[in-house]
């Protein structure tokens, strides 16, 4: 099993800036990738930003320039530092986890997704 607990969403202004942290923890030898992904009210869920255990980084292109994602590989975290924030970000900020766990001696290994609970962030005009 593995857990991923956000915070540091919450209430701002457009324009405003806000920092969100996963930490990943449980049953797992390596994370593969981690990321987030946001879901405003009567849409479906979208990518945001990932980072895989290289450091490579993806966007979507609504939040180029705007957004940061960062890792702390040692804590098993993820950061989104999110700038210049609009209303249109507003919407429920998941973080996204796809680990590995050996499970042989051989190196067998299985790929385990997990999410996290959710975190709100509201952006007022």
């Amino acid at each position: 099993q593995v857990q991923l607990v956000e915070s540091g969403g919450g209430l701002v202004q457009a324009g405003g800036s806000l920092r969100l942290s996963c930490a990943a923890s449980g049953r797992f030898d390596s994370i593969n990738a981690m990321g987030w992904f946001r879901q405003a009210p009567g849409k479906q869920r979208e990518m945001v930003a990932r980072i895989n255990s290289g450091g490579s980084t993806d966007y979507a292109d609504s939040v180029k320039g705007r957004f940061t994602i960062s890792r702390a590989n040692a804590e098993n975290t993820v950061y989104l530092q999110m700038n210049s924030l609009k209303p249109e970000d507003t919407g429920v900020f998941y973080c996204h986890a796809s680990t590995r766990r050996i499970i042989n001696v051989e190196g067998a290994y299985r790929d385990l997704e997990a999410w996290g609970q959710g975190t709100l962030v509201t952006v007022s005009p």
